[in-house]
């Protein structure tokens, strides 16, 4: 059995849910930043036992929030210590836009999971970019290093796209596959 734990945070709520579809993916569970940026009383113990940690954030201006960028700082004491070091590491992200420099934030997450000297976990489906594609297939809005969706700006998080959600849930599932190969290794 592995122990992952998906960390995030979530502005509005439609980062939560992708959190959420994530973790059912996983068999992960999550572990919020809040508001202010700071994690729960025995957060950082839980990210310190875990196998395999996924990062999530919305992209807000083209990266991480300020609450998760706040959270990636104060991970510097686990850093110093090389506490995370090759554990499994994964991450993924939600805005409005079709694209929304979404990929800077990945970029943001596998840097973080770099200098913790972790092991990225990249996307692991196939794109759907055909004529016949539909908006609802998974991985419609392609990515590679990880998983992404978009919500409407004026909407719940209700709104959000089954197939972004699909896409999530299959991410979460790809990384505890690796994590219980890496595990066994």
């Amino acid at each position: 059995m592995t122990d992952i734990v998906i960390v995030y945070h979530s502005g509005y709520g439609h980062t939560q849910r992708l959190a959420q579809a994530v973790a059912d993916g996983a068999g992960g569970r999550l572990l919020a930043i809040d508001a202010d940026g700071n994690l729960p009383a025995g957060g950082w113990d839980e990210l310190q036992a875990a196998d395999a940690i996924i990062f999530g954030s919305p992209t807000y201006m083209g990266s991480v929030s300020w609450q998760f960028k706040k959270f990636a700082d104060a991970s510097s004491k686990a850093w110093f210590g090389q506490q995370w070091k090759d554990k499994i590491a994964a991450g993924f992200t939600n805005s409005a836009g079709m694209n929304g420099d979404k990929f800077n934030t990945l970029v943001t997450l596998f840097t973080l999971a770099m200098q913790h000297s972790m092991v990225w976990v990249s996307q692991g489906l196939m794109p759907s970019q055909m004529k016949a594609s539909k908006r609802d297939d998974v991985n419609y809005l392609v990515s590679y290093g990880g998983a992404i969706a978009t919500s409407p700006a004026d909407a719940g998080a209700d709104a959000m796209s089954a197939g972004d959600l699909e896409t999530a849930r299959l991410f979460g599932r790809r990384v505890a596959e690796v994590t219980a190969r890496f595990r066994k290794a």
